[in-house]
């Protein structure tokens, strides 16, 4: 089963899309919202370029203007709600991305598809860095989670405990790595290594 072409792929505009199923609002209470309910440590939010998401929503009939709020002196604001069309989109595009496994291309996954260009000894200690530095956001990571199982539902925190599993299991696995690595368990390690130290191509790798 694929994924659905759609007209908008912002994963910003589906974020939108379900915050103004909460209730109508402005953009910048939008903005509001999304960093309030947390939404940006998931969701890369370019608080900029909200009002040019929510205006290409208009422009496909996902979402529509409901009032224009005027306070006083202040500026002008439009309030937007969701479309039935919107309400579709949205429940379709969550369903599928929730359902549809999809390949995705982190790109610590590119960096270690080349990492054959960097001698052994400097992988490892590159390797060891990154180590350190994921076992700081898996203990960080682990505090912020229990702080907030305090006053929010775990329903609020799946994705928030998600990214934390996903962060652990890569310090897992490159832990694995690293132990392989300086053993030379490591299936091709010693070509690897011979590659670096002498120039010579090894024939396993032509």
């Amino acid at each position: 089963m694929a994924v659905k072409r759609r007209k908008l792929n912002n994963p910003l505009a589906l974020a939108v899309l379900v915050t103004l199923w909460q209730k109508p609002m402005h953009p910048y209470e939008i903005a509001q919202t999304l960093r309030r309910q947390g939404k940006d440590t998931s969701t890369k939010i370019n608080y900029g370029s909200l009002y040019t998401v929510v205006q290409s929503l208009e422009k496909h009939g996902f979402v529509e203007v409901t009032d224009v709020e005027r306070q006083g002196n202040r500026p002008e604001r439009t309030v937007y709600g969701l479309t039935e069309a919107g309400r579709a989109e949205m429940t379709e595009w969550l369903s599928d991305l929730v359902a549809v496994p999809v390949k995705e291309y982190p790109i610590f996954e590119t960096a270690l598809s080349l990492i054959g260009a960097l001698p052994p000894d400097e992988a490892i200690r590159l390797l060891e860095e990154r180590l350190r530095g994921l076992d700081v956001e898996v203990a960080s990571g682990r505090a912020a989670l229990a702080k907030l199982c305090e006053t929010l539902p775990r329903l609020f925190l799946v994705e928030v405990e998600y990214q934390l599993h996903m962060v652990e299991a890569q310090a897992e696995w490159v832990r694995g790595l690293l132990e392989e690595i300086e053993k030379g368990s490591l299936s091709g390690v010693d070509g690897w290594r011979h590659f670096h130290e002498t120039g010579d191509t090894p024939p396993e790798f032509t």
